[in-house]
């Protein structure tokens, strides 16, 4: 007699359907952590040469896999199906620290799928310099390079780093780099932030500069640039960040600069800037500071920046000004912070200063103003140490507020005293405090949605 085999029921084929769901789950898991070998030898060598943390090979063989990844690397799949790797940082906990005898990588550029890579406090003890491999990758897709407070990094920007199409974000600050500026930086059209600042770079500004028309924030500060602004720099139209301070550029503010209706932040202390201030400079509607101390101005302060609504931190300190403080700057109503001291201003005290809401600090000392203090009790309790007006001859305060003396450094009308009424209490030293302050919360707020948008948010530097 013939056997009839059974069909398996319904049931039974759903429940064998969802027992070896899962492992060809896991088959797919396995294959999509795994890395092309090559690319997979390269992150080896590399880590190996930055970091002596771990054994990288024994502790971490399938870098991208779940559960197994070492800190500071990130991983995406591509379209072949691999993970590779896009992101590295070095440097700063809890990413592998740097080894003393780290040298900078050139490899790095030869990783296909990068899209971010930091440095931070890695080259400390032997020099070494950016490199670049003979053979480059073509169309690298690496948006930000990042490399900060490296003070054995020195050398020449390489031309080559115009070769990196996509990069969005370059931040070589705080490092030992020398040379001019290469103009073939500016043929970067995607970047949004260029951070070049607290190195050792000479020579002018680039006039290619104009080209970086996407550009939202610019930091050259604190090198020895020389030259005058150029004048493509009106065509930053998206700029919100200018930052040239502590160079030695010379000349006039250029006109164009009128034209950067985003500009928020713009910088230009220590240098040797002089001469009258562009006439249109009213049209920067979006301006909160305004940082521009120790130029040699000697021209009346401009009326024209007492109608720039937003201002609020405004630092003209030392820099030769003179005439009358002009009555426009009372009408500032975000103002919280003004600082005109060590000039050659004349004329009373515009009245209208303690009408202003938010001002928390203000530093008139060491001018030629003349007559009594315009602010009451209420006013001068306010700003209490924050308020400077010392150094001014001709200053006195009314005799019902005298028990203010000791806080702004001016005598009481009437009272005779060998210094002449110019009791310095205070100095200029209170102003760099909140100078920082802003400096630091604008760079978080102005920059914050690109970081975002490339899910950088954590690793900024302002």
């Amino acid at each position: 007699m013939t056997m009839k085999r059974a069909l398996p029921s319904p049931s039974s084929l759903l429940f064998f359907f969802l027992l070896i769901t899962p492992l060809f789950l896991c088959q797919e898991n396995r294959v999509s952590a795994s890395m092309p070998p090559s690319e997979s030898e390269t992150l080896f060598k590399i880590m190996e040469s930055m970091s002596s943390d771990q054994q990288w090979r024994q502790s971490h063989p399938n870098p991208c896999a779940p559960g197994s990844s070492w800190p500071g690397i990130e991983c995406k799949t591509g379209p072949d199906h691999l993970s590779h790797v896009s992101r590295l940082d070095f440097g700063s906990a809890p990413n592998p620290s740097c080894k003393s005898s780290a040298s900078f990588p050139s490899s790095i550029f030869t990783l296909p799928f990068l899209q971010s890579v930091f440095f931070f406090n890695c080259f400390t003890h032997f020099p070494t310099t950016i490199m670049f491999p003979i053979k480059l990758i073509p169309n690298s897709s690496l948006q930000q390079l990042s490399l900060r407070s490296n003070p054995s990094l020195s050398g020449q920007i390489p031309p080559r780093i115009s070769s990196l199409k996509s990069l969005q974000i370059l931040t070589l600050s705080q490092n030992r780099l020398t040379g001019d500026i290469p103009p073939a930086i500016f043929s970067l059209k995607s970047l949004v932030h260029l951070d070049l600042s607290y190195n050792k770079l000479t020579g002018k500004i680039p006039l290619q500069l104009g080209n970086l028309n996407n550009l939202v924030g610019l930091d050259l500060s604190y090198n020895s640039l020389t030259g005058t602004i150029p004048p493509t720099i009106s065509q930053l139209g998206m700029l919100q960040k200018l930052d040239l301070s502590s160079n030695s550029l010379f000349g006039r503010i250029p006109e164009g600069v009128e034209k950067l209706r985003s500009l928020s932040f713009m910088a230009l202390s220590n240098n040797k800037l002089k001469g009258a201030f562009p006439k249109g400079i009213s049209n920067l509607q979006s301006l909160q500071y305004f940082i521009m101390d120790n130029n040699p101005m000697f021209v009346a302060l401009p009326v024209e920046l007492g109608f720039l609504p937003k201002l609020q931190e405004l630092q003209l300190e030392n820099s030769g000004y003179s005439g009358v403080i002009p009555e426009s700057y009372t009408k500032l109503t975000n103002l919280s912070s003004l600082s005109l001291a060590n000039n050659r201003l004349t004329g009373e005290i515009p009245s209208g200063f303690e009408s202003l809401p938010h001002v928390f600090h203000l530093n008139l000392s060491r001018n030629l103003l003349i007559g009594v203090v315009p602010f009451d009790s209420s006013f001068l309790r306010r700003l209490g140490k924050n308020l400077d007006l010392s150094g001014n001859r001709g200053l006195c305060l009314n005799p019902e507020d005298e028990f203010s003396v000791v806080k702004t450094g001016v005598d009481v009308c009437g009272k005779n005293v060998s210094s002449g009424g110019g009791l310095s209490v205070h100095s200029s030293k209170k102003k760099s405090q909140a100078s920082r302050y802003y400096r630091s919360c604008f760079f978080a707020n102005a920059l914050f949605p690109f970081a975002l948008f490339l899910g950088l948010h954590q690793r900024w530097v302002l």
